[in-house]
């Protein structure tokens, strides 16, 4: 059983997740047609972003509402790897860059990367804590 805390960060993450979807859809498409310049391309361009740091909101939320200490701590862990996993990955990635050894990655893939640690970060709990994030369902 989850937390009413929990259950409110699934959703929001569902909701966040699916505007992303259709904002991203939208910048792509009125950028692949030139349908936007000026300011309204800078608006069309950050749009999809809005949702990802909502995300990043609700992750901070859930940890500010969530009363289960230990369910908290699990959400922490997960946090915690995703910031070290994006950051080392950027970092080498930066320094690879800056000598010339690989292409240019969009700096928004930090975030493509925290989400995946974010990944790690489960299974890490799980290995740890055993199924279902140490809850033992």
């Amino acid at each position: 059983m989850s937390s009413i805390a929990e259950r409110r960060y699934r959703a929001q993450i569902l909701i966040l997740s699916a505007v992303y979807a259709t904002l991203l859809f939208g910048a792509s498409y009125v950028f692949k047609h030139q349908l936007v310049d000026g300011p309204t391309a800078c608006l069309a361009a950050v749009l999809p972003a809005l949702p990802i740091i909502g995300i990043f909101v609700s992750i901070g939320r859930y940890l500010v509402d969530e009363r289960d200490e230990y369910l908290r701590m699990l959400m922490v862990r997960q946090t915690l790897w995703a910031s070290g996993f994006a950051l080392a990955i950027s970092t080498v990635w930066g320094f690879l860059e800056s000598f010339g050894v690989v292409a240019h990655v969009e700096a928004y893939a930090v975030a493509i990367l925290w989400f995946g640690g974010l990944g790690l970060g489960s299974v890490a709990n799980r290995l740890t804590f055993g199924q279902d994030e140490g809850r033992g369902q």
